[in-house]
């Protein structure tokens, strides 16, 4: 009963912080490593369910509250599959080496997007543009964030990697 309560309680605090930093209206080039450093360190603090839930919400929320471009909108499924693959991948790995974990999700995360674009989604070039290299940078930069953040919890919040 413990190990769910805290699953629960910390993957809603870690969603409710993801969601404030969406809402606050900060350029993408700051907003976007800030979410994934939440996905990030929700796997790594709660584990692999609790970062595919964020990575999940945070997409419908953001469509729902206004923030998604009505242009964009058909890209929120992806967001969250790329969300998922990211917390996935990452989640795999961290045990071994959680620096090459962040590599590989980021580039995971990205691929997911370019195959989306190539295959499926028809953009404007500017906005495809925003789910393509950006992704990757704010996938690699919000994953130092989470692996730094959390060394430096005391050790009853870290989750064994």
């Amino acid at each position: 009963m413990r190990r769910n309560t805290r699953f629960l309680t910390t993957t809603a605090l870690l969603l409710a912080l993801t969601v404030a930093v969406q809402m606050v209206g900060l350029p993408q080039p700051v907003t976007g490593p800030l979410v994934n450093a939440m996905l990030f360190l929700a796997t790594l603090t709660v584990g692999m369910g609790g970062g595919v839930v964020i990575g999940a919400l945070t997409p419908w929320i953001a469509l729902m509250r206004g923030i998604v471009p009505p242009l964009a909108q058909p890209v929120t499924p992806f967001i969250m599959a790329a969300n998922a693959t990211l917390v996935i991948v990452f989640s795999l790995l961290a045990r071994f080496n959680p620096w090459v974990g962040v590599v590989a999700a980021a580039v995971c995360k990205y691929g997911v997007f370019v195959l989306a674009l190539k295959f499926i989604l028809v953009l404007p070039p500017k906005l495809a543009q925003a789910f393509q290299i950006p992704q990757l940078l704010t996938a690699l930069v919000g994953g130092v964030i989470a692996v730094i953040v959390y060394k430096s919890l005391p050790e009853q919040y870290r989750r064994p990697l």
